[in-house]
């Protein structure tokens, strides 16, 4: 039943659909204004400089360059602007907008911005359950299915999980946030025309689908175990 049940691939499916299609429709939607150049020929790096100068974040964020492609991010510990090659060095509507949605994330850390520092703060406590947690569900469940089992651990499993599912919550309104700065920042900043500015809030919209599919994606996951663990329980 735990291996092989139907009702996983009932739940997992509609996820791994939504997950499959944000992926797609990233990809294409950067892949489109990366090869749209912005008027002004401007580079992801030298977006950067500038915005923080706009922004009263000199000194506060340090941008380096990693490897990949959209690999960008912004790393809240050492208050550094991590930036792809492709963005770094692009000159493109893409890199504009995908530069100046982590440089909002340095701007809700500068401000406190809650969200942010709430999803920093459960990161060790996520990182912990979201292997542990499997690992207790999975000795919780096999206790429970023998005569007399309590499924006590299985829930404690769950609960262990339910940490990676608050992870995913929160950071929809973290990322929602940093591109509606990103926009702000690009639209008072004078780098883009209207129609360029446009070309960005796709792109970052297309970003936002992956964090909707990730969280519905961890929430049907956390469900089918509850299920589980409610029939087992019943049993």
């Amino acid at each position: 039943m735990f291996f092989f049940d139907p009702l996983y691939f009932l739940l997992a499916l509609p996820g791994l659909a939504l997950t499959l299609w944000a992926q797609w429709r990233v990809n294409s939607t950067y892949n489109k204004y990366s090869r749209v150049r912005n008027g002004r020929g401007i580079t992801g790096v030298e977006a950067a400089d500038l915005l923080i100068r706009q922004n009263g974040l000199q000194g506060r964020v340090n941008v380096q360059g990693t490897p990949g492609k959209l690999s960008d991010h912004y790393d809240p510990r050492n208050r550094t602007l991590f930036l792809s090659p492709e963005v770094a060095r692009g000159a493109s509507v893409a890199a504009l907008g995908i530069t100046a949605h982590e440089l909002g994330h340095a701007m809700q850390h500068a401000q406190n911005y809650g969200p942010l520092n709430l999803r920093m703060a459960i990161v060790p406590i996520v990182n912990l359950g979201s292997w542990l947690g499997y690992i207790v569900f999975f000795l919780g469940f096999c206790l429970a299915t023998q005569a007399g089992g309590n499924p006590a651990i299985m829930w404690l499993g769950i609960l262990l999980l339910s940490g990676a599912a608050l992870f995913a919550l929160i950071t929809l309104p973290v990322e929602f946030d940093a591109s509606n700065r990103a926009i702000k920042m690009l639209e008072a900043s004078g780098l883009m025309v209207p129609q360029e500015v446009q070309g960005a809030r796709s792109v970052l919209g297309a970003a936002a689908w992956t964090y909707v599919a990730a969280a519905a994606s961890t929430l049907l996951n956390l469900l089918y175990y509850v299920m589980l663990a409610n029939r087992v329980s019943r049993d």
